[in-house]
């Protein structure tokens, strides 16, 4: 193992070490597109909610506000739904 400090090039590789071996630092690109991954969010937190309501003892006591995180991440992901929609947040079109 080295002991030398990682060094960036002018092309955006970072070489490690002295032996001349370059890794990108760049993550590998996601062929996910946003209002596929806000649809599998908010369905996320209406399971979450719905398990809530069918288990008493999760939102018993001090837990009772437990039930308003899941409404708030449904409100949010309806909202960002209603506008990816509208065609509005594209980073294609920007």
């Amino acid at each position: 193992m080295s002991t030398h400090p990682p060094h960036s090039d002018d092309d955006g590789r970072t070489a490690v070490g002295g032996g001349g071996r370059t890794d990108t630092l760049r993550p590998p690109e996601v062929s996910l597109r946003t209002i596929t991954l806000v649809r599998w969010g908010t369905l996320a937190w209406a399971v979450v909610l719905l398990v809530l309501l069918v288990v008493p003892s999760l939102r018993g006591g001090e837990r009772d506000w437990w039930v308003w995180v899941p409404v708030a991440g449904i409100v949010g992901g309806l909202m960002g739904y209603a506008y990816l929609r509208r065609g509005k947040g594209n980073a294609a079109d920007a």
